[in-house]
């Protein structure tokens, strides 16, 4: 299991990020070549499939074992009114979810992945960004174990989601400080926030930018200071992913920020996610377009939890079942000219 011991583990796994096996991705468009079908006729399908081969080192992968996890934190800033909805719905939703009520409960058991609900000192809120740092550096580190800690040995495809009022101000302060621009750039109205709401938010991310921006000098500072627990531990399991070589549908605007700081270290770092979608959230095709990502749906959706990304497993399986099931023209006996 990978565990960051200190920021100076955090930045030398970054500086050290495998890649795909480029045997395997030749290998798997070697097979596409020869099944029944004209050359790119499944169109992103078959770019699915080669990219799941490369980061399973293996021709013709598959798919038994779906991971998705959703992490739950509190935030300072939503004391300044920048949600449609008070803090103490973080934990009422985490409650809901451990009933297995919720959107991302029925969506991963359409999908048949395996789900789990990681709550993170939910009566601790985060410090307020616009004032003071969101965590000291033992509240980050924390946090980014907490999700590496979700990898289990058998997981070939994982999503992560969060729940925590007010989370899309600080995804916006780190998308932000890792990609240029502004509160007015970066903020949205999120779940429902009216044009009061989204000022507050605009100024708060402002604020936040001016306090912390010249102390931002590295991913994990960047994080600390601006983030939150659920999304330092979306961005800790979907860099442990990466160092295990395990593919990521990443999610809507907050995971996509998540790995934000990352990505200004290491532009290719998103290079073992697919987008599974682009929200309703404004500036998330902004943020897509900045980590190199086309997303595979849209649909309004500007839920979170993860539940775009539950929604883009089936097409994963669709990639693989087709890649590995498919006849080749040799084996079906049909021309190919």
């Amino acid at each position: 299991m990978i565990r960051f011991a200190d920021r100076a583990s955090l930045l030398a796994a970054l500086d050290n990020l495998p890649a795909p096996c480029a045997v395997s991705t030749g290998a798997a468009r070697a097979r596409q070549a020869e099944l029944t079908k004209p050359p790119g006729s499944l169109g992103r399908l078959e770019d699915i499939a080669v990219f799941m081969a490369g980061w399973q080192g293996t021709a013709v992968p598959r798919l038994h074992h779906v991971r998705g996890a959703v992490f739950a934190g509190n935030h300072g800033i939503a004391q300044q009114g920048v949600s449609a909805f008070p803090p103490e719905v973080t934990r009422q939703m985490v409650d809901n979810f451990m009933a297995g009520g919720a959107a991302i409960n029925v969506l991963a058991r359409c999908c048949e992945a395996q789900l789990s609900i990681v709550p993170l000192d939910l009566d601790r809120p985060t410090g307020d960004i616009a004032q003071e740092p969101a965590m000291s550096d033992a509240e980050c580190l924390k946090a980014l174990n907490a999700g590496a800690a979700v990898l289990t040995p058998e997981t070939q495809l994982l999503f992560v989601g969060e729940m925590g009022i007010g989370n899309t101000t600080p995804a916006a302060a780190l998308a932000a400080a890792a990609f240029g621009g502004d509160g007015n750039q970066w903020c949205g109205y999120g779940t429902g926030v009216g044009p009061d709401g989204l000022a507050r938010k605009i100024k708060a991310v402002d604020r936040a930018l001016a306090l912390h921006h010249e102390h931002c000098t590295d991913p994990f500072e960047t994080l600390r200071r601006l983030g939150g627990r659920e999304i330092a531990a979306m961005a800790g399991a979907i860099l442990a992913a990466r160092l295990h070589r395990i593919p990521v549908l990443l999610d809507g605007f907050i995971a996509s920020a998540a790995i934000a700081p990352f990505t200004a270290r290491q532009p290719r770092f998103a290079d073992h996610c697919i987008a599974a979608h682009c929200s309703a959230e404004a500036a998330h095709q902004i943020l897509l377009e900045r980590l190199g990502l086309q997303p595979l749906l849209r649909l309004g959706l500007r839920l979170g939890e993860g539940s775009g990304a539950a929604l883009a497993v089936p097409i994963i399986r669709a990639a693989i079942a087709t890649h590995g099931a498919m006849a080749t023209f040799a084996e079906a006996k049909v021309a190919r000219s």
